[in-house]
């Protein structure tokens, strides 16, 4: 089947740090996690996910150690020059790579902190750095006002990079068409927009879709909602498991065929952590997904409070 945009792609915030809100870590990972066994295993993931097709490779300052994981596997495999490299300023990773770690990461939106995290972005991923997100852009940050940070973006914009936000939360839609409507030089400045859409928590679909109208590349993330969408997950909605069950497919397939099959959708990511995992996700480009199903899979949302409190109250494991 011919899909407009890329497809799926591969995130990797749940390979680059030990600690995350996942379901499942426990048996996907084990409880040996050291630095040096996140790398293998990023490697490992990265490989598995170029073989199976997918081009966009997403990472970000706050995911531990993900951007160097990265860099190492680019510079190993200098035949890869087919793929769009994503990351992510805002947040700062401070887990100090413990699991008990009180927190995780910290947000910072300003111009600082962009300037700091892009020199760190760019001594890792240099050139190979195509798109560069703003960390869950939020309007209490004051991120999207802030005129003076926008001409700084501008400069990477105007050097070639693509300029985006990444959104969390109940008010994500608010966030989408507020970055829509930032203009710099006459030019719109965010035009990558990477938001959370999933079968429990599609409220941002309608803002998505005028973003990609407006001419934004729109990516979905969190499509298997931090591991209740995946196969045997805990949390999983049982009406969400007499589906994938009905209809014969793996759970976590007909979540991203789902969000693939959105027409605004440029690329979809996968959390995966191992190469199975990733061959699972990978064959939801292959999911025919018909109207009923697309209308039977919509009865599984939940109010966007209730899906983001939940979200909130995940612990890092």
């Amino acid at each position: 089947m011919t899909r407009p945009g890329i497809g799926v792609g591969i995130g990797l915030a749940a390979v680059g740090r030990p600690a995350y809100i996942n379901s499942g870590r426990a048996g996907d990972l084990g409880a040996v996690r050291s630095v040096e066994d996140l790398r293998a295993r990023t490697e490992t993931v990265l490989d598995a996910a170029y073989a199976a097709g997918m081009r966009y490779l997403d990472t970000a300052r706050s995911y531990g150690r993900a951007e160097e994981f990265l860099a190492g596997w680019l510079a190993r495999h200098p035949e890869v020059d087919d793929v769009v490299v994503g990351s992510k300023w805002g947040y700062r990773y401070v887990g100090g790579w413990r699991m008990d770690a009180p927190v995780h990461e910290v947000k910072d939106h300003s111009a600082a902190a962009f300037h700091e995290q892009l020199a760190e972005t760019a001594a890792l991923l240099g050139p190979r750095l195509a798109v560069y997100h703003v960390h869950s852009a939020t309007l209490d940050t004051g991120v999207l006002d802030d005129a003076g940070l926008h001409r700084e973006l501008a400069g990477l914009r105007d050097r070639g990079v693509r300029v985006g936000i990444s959104t969390s939360g109940p008010q994500q839609a608010d966030a989408v068409r507020k970055a829509l409507s930032v203009r710099v030089g006459g030019e719109p400045l965010f035009t990558s927009i990477q938001s959370t859409w999933n079968l429990l928590e599609p409220s941002a679909g309608p803002a998505l879709a005028e973003a990609a109208a407006a001419g934004a590349r729109v990516i979905v993330k969190e499509a298997v909602a931090n591991g209740r969408l995946a196969p045997g997950g805990p949390g999983t909605p049982p009406a969400a498991r007499a589906l994938s069950d009905a209809l014969a497919l793996p759970l976590d397939q007909l979540a991203l065929a789902a969000a693939l099959a959105q027409p605004w959708a440029w690329c979809v990511l996968s959390g995966a952590v191992d190469p199975s995992q990733v061959a699972s996700n990978a064959a939801a480009t292959t999911v025919d997904m018909q109207a009923g199903t697309l209308e039977a899979a919509a009865t599984l949302a939940e109010p966007a409070a209730e899906y983001w409190a939940a979200r909130s109250a995940r612990p890092w494991s």
